[in-house]
């Protein structure tokens, strides 16, 4: 190769390595510098650090997406920053931005302008400042000529989001279907809350076929012990977040009763004799003790024979006594030894009187034998020989001593009521507080309101008119009459004893209930639904609507019928979503209520909610399709613009190459070619100009350009659809757009 070639090569290499862009340093972040900014850099002119998205006071909990960059230059070319908080938490991170230490920073310096989402601290953090240093360099590989600056902002602390009520998800019983008297069941449901408030005190509220169970409220086990065979369990829900109560969520799930084997013997506890031993299923004579333990399995009066002699132990007045088995007259001795087996009462007579000593009241005395009332005195010298509280009678009346109230007088004998007054002469022998009735009306005169008058003998309101006079003996305010009609006591002003007088009380006859609301002879208390609205009373106090009102918010709807019965301003909510049709943008899809943008695709489906021009974000960049697609429309443009001048450069090297080559080929073959002085080869790792990175050029990766919206729209339905540039076409589910 000619001298002039070689210097022509060594000149184009060194042009195509200037062409490759050098990397400044710390071109993957730095932080710790928010405050005092980029210091290694100088700069021609410090720029002003700016930021949107920042809200005039936040609310703690909530989320903004921010922008930074600086105003004050082009938004194109190499750039760098730190970012920090005082306070919140940093997520989605957009383009080229990254997370050290809790601070943001660059993750490579090809962008002058950055976004991230930040969330607000908790209630009671108060200000939080934001310090930002910007950087916007020449690309020169130098830290001269870069512009920087830094600035702070401060944003108060403001109100909080509204509560929003909580649900439960994942509702279900374990086990569940048929399930043992012997076995518990579990409640289980998961927990959800958009604000991320903590679970307060749930409602769980059990029903056995149909019926509320008040005693196992709250609890989220029943045991088996609780439960009895045929009864068919259900549950319900109501989340609590510590503010409100949510929806009640009714659990798809339920658990039927069914019988046990209890001693796992293979006999069903129905069937099993003794259910709970599994060495037993059968008792053929009832008589308690299994077939296999029973001596007598067929005779209920027998299971055991103590001493063996063929007789049970029940039958056998010795069981365990071998030479005795039968005691006839039942005295404790057997008949092979009993003088007197037929007689329970004796075994031997002392005084020989042929009256046994048992039966003989004086055994020692042959002239007594018996004491028929036993008082110790025998029969033939007792005056009332079967009165063991009577031996003589003195006034010769018929009637002993001890029993005659009045023995020395033979006209009196009993004083029934003790009222001093023998029975014969009391009026009323049985009642200790009347002995006469002047006016002969058969009511005592102590008794008697009006002794002298038999017309009248009570006055129940003690108004000094007889009760037979008075119309209103207790003074109620119901007539006599019309307490006959309604079956009320005219004698007691409060029949059912409740503290409300009858003339008050709606059901004077139940104590239970004092008021109808509704008129419809069921008490307010028994009542479900007092005002016949349609709502039950427990739902009206779970919904914190008027139970005596109909129509609580006076909207013209009954509550029963009112999806918002609170709500004057709606009635419906066709999609079931939480929100009234008259406020739903979408009244029949469940997934939208709100379009802010008011493009036709719900908030809850658009990536770019407030972007009229955006509504899909399919690689979640931050940025939207269309405007992603012309981006990338144009760096493709320039893309290919720069492969053009490239290959034209490589041509024209090759060109000059090969006519160095020729010329220095066509030069005399006499003429002595003249040395050039040598030169040492450049090393590899040094290139001709310094540089701050020595990475190899990667190869260019063809450009796929992702599909386009063409089309969207929703249909009768409610769903949402979209034609895609591709053909495709993608439905939206509530969270994701899938192919169909």
């Amino acid at each position: 190769m000619s001298h002039f070639t070689r210097i022509a090569s060594i000149l184009m290499v060194a042009m195509l390595l200037s062409m490759i862009p050098p990397i400044d340093a710390n071109n993957n972040g730095k932080i710790g510098q928010s405050s005092s900014g980029c210091n290694c850099h100088n700069t021609d002119a410090m720029i002003v650090p700016s930021m949107t998205g920042l809200p005039s006071s936040y609310s703690p909990g909530a989320t903004y997406t921010l922008t930074w960059s600086s105003s004050s230059m082009t938004t194109t070319g190499q750039g760098g920053f730190n970012l920090d908080a005082s306070a919140g938490t940093w997520s989605n991170l957009g383009s080229l931005v990254k997370s050290l230490n809790g601070e943001l920073t660059h993750s490579s310096d090809g962008a002058r302008s950055w976004s991230a989402d930040w969330t607000a601290p908790a209630i009671g953090t108060g200000d939080v400042t934001f310090s930002l240093a910007v950087l916007f360099a020449n690309a020169n590989s130098q830290n001269s000529g870069d512009n920087w600056g830094t600035n702070q902002f401060a944003v108060p602390e403001g109100a909080p989001p509204p509560n929003t009520p909580p649900t439960v998800s994942n509702l279900g019983l374990t086990p569940n279907g048929d399930v043992t008297s012997a076995q518990s069941f579990t409640v289980s449901y998961t927990f959800d809350d958009n604000d991320g408030d903590q679970e307060g005190p749930t409602q769980i509220r059990w029903f056995i076929d149909g019926n509320p169970a008040p005693a196992h409220n709250d609890a989220k086990t029943i045991i088996g012990s609780s439960t009895s065979v045929g009864e068919v369990w259900t549950v319900e829900v109501t989340p609590h977040d510590g503010t409100e109560l949510g929806p009640i969520a009714q659990c798809p799930d339920s658990a039927t009763i069914v019988d046990a084997d209890s001693d796992n013997d293979g006999t069903p506890d129905g069937q099993d004799a003794f259910p709970n031993d599994p060495t037993e299923t059968t008792d053929s004579d009832n008589d308690g003790t299994g077939d296999n333990a029973d001596a007598f399995p067929n005779d209920s009066t027998e299971t055991v024979d103590t001493d063996g002699d063929g007789t049970g132990d029940n039958a056998d007045a010795f069981p365990n006594d071998a030479t005795e088995t039968v005691d006839t007259d039942g005295d404790g001795t057997g008949d092979n030894a009993d003088a007197f087996p037929t007689d329970p009462n004796e075994i031997a007579d002392t005084d020989g009187d042929t009256v046994g000593d048992n039966a003989d009241a004086f055994p020692n005395d042959p002239s007594e034998t018996t004491d028929s009332d036993g008082d110790t005195v025998g029969d033939n010298a007792d005056a009332f020989p079967n009165d063991p509280t009577e031996t003589t009678d003195t006034d010769g009346d018929t009637v002993g001593d001890n029993t005659d109230v009045f023995p020395d007088d033979p006209t009196e004998s009993v004083d029934t009521d003790n009222d001093g007054y023998g029975d014969n002469g009391d009026w009323a022998p049985n009642d200790p507080t009347e002995s006469a009735d002047t006016d002969g009306d058969n009511v005592g005169d102590n008794a008697d309101v009006f002794p002298t008058d038999a017309t009248e003998s009570s006055d129940a309101d003690q108004d000094m008119i007889g009760d037979n006079a008075d119309t209103d003996d207790d003074n109620d305010g119901l007539l006599d009459t019309e307490e006959a009609t309604l079956g009320t006591d005219p004698f007691d002003e409060d029949t059912d004893g409740d503290d409300v007088n009858d003339k008050e009380d709606a059901l004077p006859l139940d104590a239970s209930e004092t008021l109808d609301f509704d008129q419809d002879g069921t008490g307010d208390n028994a009542d479900t639904d007092d005002d016949n609205d349609g709502l039950s009373d427990m739902d009206e106090l779970t919904k914190g609507t008027d139970r005596f009102d109909t129509d609580s918010d006076d909207d013209t709807v009954l509550d029963g019928a009112d999806a918002f019965p609170l709500d004057e301003t709606e009635t419906t909510d066709s999609d079931a979503d939480g929100v009234g049709d008259n406020a739903d943008v979408f009244p029949n899809d469940a997934n939208e209520t709100m379009d802010s943008d008011s493009d036709g695709v719900g908030d809850n489906a658009d990536a770019f909610p407030e972007d009229a021009s955006e509504t899909l974000d399919s690689d979640g960049d931050g940025v939207g399709d269309n405007e992603q697609k012309a981006q990338e429309d144009e760096d493709a443009a320039q893309m290919q613009l720069m492969i053009i001048i490239g290959v034209g450069l490589v041509l024209a090297v090759l060109g000059a190459v090969l006519f160095m080559r020729r010329k220095g080929g066509e030069e005399p073959a006499a003429k002595e070619a003249v040395s050039l002085p040598s030169m040492e080869p450049l090393a590899a790792s040094q290139p001709l100009y310094p540089t701050q990175s020595h990475e190899p050029v990667q190869p260019i990766q063809p450009v796929v350009a992702e599909p386009t919206v063409e089309n969207q729209w929703t249909d009768e339905a409610g769903h949402t659809w979209r034609q895609m540039s591709d053909g495709s076409n993608l439905w939206w589910n509530g969270s994701d757009w899938q192919k169909v």
